[in-house]
């Protein structure tokens, strides 16, 4: 199989996910199965529904509670771990050509998952494997170990003027 690389979308600008899920996309129309592992969320979003109609491809798992924003970190750490054994099968158990950590990197800076059990997976995922990790505050050594690291930026947001998450845009 053709190798695989590391890519990292991080930043405090808008499309992290939106890029992640783009590539679900494209890997699957070339006939490959994906995984994603979404970190720290838990609600309803259009992505689930797209992605319901591409279930024999395009797996999709959410590893967060529908109000992280009003829980507390350690309330999260369930999910994020069952996560991380969920990635683990999805990188070691050859199903897979994209495994997407949509979100880890925000887990990792909360604490909610060690950031040497994630270095682990990238060290020694299968080479046909391609991951991709997203989220703001992605550390430094995860950084290093990429093949690719895409950082969006924010310039300009609507978000500022009082617009909320519009549905099918970015819910």
């Amino acid at each position: 199989m053709e190798q695989g690389y590391i890519q990292v979308y991080t930043g405090n600008g808008k499309g992290k996910t939106t890029a992640a899920l783009g590539l679900a996309m494209r890997v699957a129309g070339a006939g490959f199965r994906v995984f994603v592992g979404q970190f720290v969320k838990g609600r309803d979003s259009s992505e689930l529904h797209s992605f319901a109609r591409l279930s024999d491809q395009i797996i999709i798992h959410q590893y967060g509670r529908p109000s992280f924003v009003f829980t507390s970190v350690a309330e999260e750490e369930v999910p994020a771990r069952q996560g991380l054994v969920d990635i683990k099968d999805a990188v070691y158990g050859g199903k897979y050509k994209l495994v997407i950590l949509d979100e880890v990197n925000v887990a990792v800076y909360l604490g909610l998952l060690p950031l040497e059990e994630l270095l682990e997976i990238m060290d020694n995922r299968p080479p046909h494997v391609e991951l991709v990790l997203t989220g703001r505050w992605a550390d430094p050594r995860i950084l290093e170990k990429a093949d690719l690291v895409t950082e969006m930026n924010e310039r300009k947001h609507y978000y500022r003027q009082g617009v909320l998450a519009r549905t099918g845009i970015e819910k």
